[in-house]
């Protein structure tokens, strides 16, 4: 059997790095460790409004229980008038994440 040696060099921009999907993954959450979302923020990060995320995440029975910061969540519910909700934004992303299947029933 034959067999041919190829040495190649791939240029690589200065402004770029190569890393692995592990440490990619890393950076990511790393970006939102210690963060804490507004409302707005989550209007902004999924796209839905105000009235859609209470609907169908934060107040359906499916999902509040374990939201709430009260149960050990990672949701803040306001308990008066100007009161703001408030999200851990790693946790709250992950959940988002894992459960867009349910979130979409």
């Amino acid at each position: 059997m034959q067999q041919l040696k190829v040495s190649l060099t791939i240029p690589i921009p200065s402004d770029s790095v190569i890393i692995s999907k592990v440490e990619l993954e890393q950076l990511k959450k790393n970006e939102l460790s210690g963060v804490y979302w507004s409302m707005k923020d989550l209007e902004k990060r999924t796209n839905r409004g105000r009235i859609w995320l209470k609907e169908n995440i934060l107040l359906h029975p499916r999902f509040k229980k374990e939201l709430d910061s009260e149960n050990g969540g990672f949701v803040f519910y306001p308990k008066a008038k100007g009161q703001n909700w408030s999200f851990q934004a790693v946790k709250m992303a992950e959940f988002l994440d894992k459960n867009f299947h349910r979130v979409f029933k």
